[in-house]
């Protein structure tokens, strides 16, 4: 709660903070259209995931560019700039008029966020680092406060829109406004990091950072796949008949999200990191149970415990990386998170191939099984590092 005060406090902070909120407000406004695109140019569900994996895709081409756009256009630049472009590329999809035209503004879409994500994170870390500061986690949960106000109070907007674009155009107005008001306080940020050349995604290092790569892989996978799934869950399993009441499955995910990491940093130094993963997958496995029930109100609970289960672990996941012997701070995390953002971009696809086969219940089944291998991973860790 320290590193959350200390942001309210601090507009240097509060500001990169708000693009974290920005780009989840952004994804979950797009989340609750997303059975309408599917219904509107008559999409099954395997087109639907390949869709979905033009936008990761997307995410995934511009990665090795990031580091050189921001070398070259500055750092600051790059993070105010994206997250207002991001917004209005994501009415994109909402105007797409066939599959074709739909994945070309989702794989462009993609792209732009990509440059959100690593600008706001490389942000964050450079304040860290000249103010001697500690609040990535808290920055995280903004993001997660973000999709509660995307999808939570975008539910309840719906109603006041004729067309999705409207809803989306209106979301970007928004987004731009409040960004420019406060990028003054990093505008001209630079990156000491990307200048030397340092951070890059180097495979050789692996074979250390193993488990916990395929921890991060399994965990954001997961976060992906609900981001993406969930309303359609509510609608076609759990059979909700109100479009505004099936969004809140993302919404109490998000919102539990939010809280574990506004209090994870003491949570952390009070358990230990291992200890919170185990604890953390444990409480998404029941999570996933109770969503797997399909009734309205326990799937709540259950997206709800799958928020709260998975809040801490990235955060908790990157920290160690940053300390495992042998490895800089800076290439473990790019590893970690790496192999961590190759899941978030596959699983989307992969949740809707499994749907294709079977049905929407089953991809959730696999989920529940990624949780509890999760928990069988970090228990195996436990024991070897003891």
């Amino acid at each position: 709660m320290h590193s959350l005060l200390l942001i309210l406090r601090n507009q240097r902070y509060l500001a990169p903070a708000w693009v974290f909120a920005s780009l989840n407000i952004i994804m979950g406004t797009w989340a609750l259209y997303i059975p309408a695109v599917k219904e509107q140019l008559e999409l099954d569900d395997a087109q639907l995931g390949l869709a979905l994996l033009a936008f990761s895709l997307g995410l995934l081409a511009a990665i090795p560019f990031s580091a050189t756009f921001i070398r070259v256009v500055g750092l600051g630049r790059v993070t105010i700039l994206s997250i207002c472009a991001l917004g209005f590329a994501m009415i994109l999809p909402l105007l797409a008029n066939s599959f074709g035209e739909l994945c070309a503004c989702l794989f462009f879409a993609g792209a732009v966020s990509s440059l959100t994500d690593v600008g706001m994170n490389a942000l964050v870390s450079e304040f860290e680092k000249e103010d001697d500061a500690h609040f990535m986690s808290a920055t995280h949960g903004f993001f997660s406060m973000g999709g509660v106000i995307g999808a939570g109070v975008g539910s309840l907007l719906i109603p006041f829109f004729t067309a999705p674009w409207q809803h989306a155009l209106a979301v970007a107005g928004f987004i731009l406004l409040t960004n420019v008001l406060l990028s003054g306080n990093y505008r001209h940020a630079v990156s000491a990091a990307t200048e030397r050349g340092e951070g890059g995604f180097k495979l050789g290092l692996l074979k250390p950072l193993l488990g916990l790569a395929v921890l991060s892989f399994m965990v954001m996978g997961s976060e992906g796949a609900i981001e993406h799934w969930s309303k359609l869950y509510m609608l076609d399993v759990v059979q909700i008949a109100s479009d505004q009441l099936a969004g809140f499955g993302f919404v109490a995910f998000s919102a539990t999200m939010m809280l574990g990491r506004f209090l994870g940093d003491g949570i952390s130094s009070r358990f230990g990191p291992l200890k919170i993963i185990m604890g953390g997958t444990a409480l998404a496995s029941v999570g996933f149970m109770a969503v797997l029930t399909a009734g309205y109100w326990p799937a709540l609970a259950g997206f709800a415990l799958i928020g709260l289960g998975f809040s801490v672990i990235i955060p908790e996941l990157f920290r160690m990386a940053g300390k495992t012997k042998g490895v800089s701070s800076s290439e473990g995390i790019a590893l970690v998170a790496g192999l961590g953002y190759v899941g978030f971009l596959a699983s989307p696809a992969l949740l809707g191939f499994l749907s294709s086969i079977g049905t929407l219940r089953l991809s959730f089944a696999a989920l529940l099984g990624f949780a509890v291998l999760a928990f069988l991973i970090a228990a195996f860790l436990k024991r070897t590092r003891r």
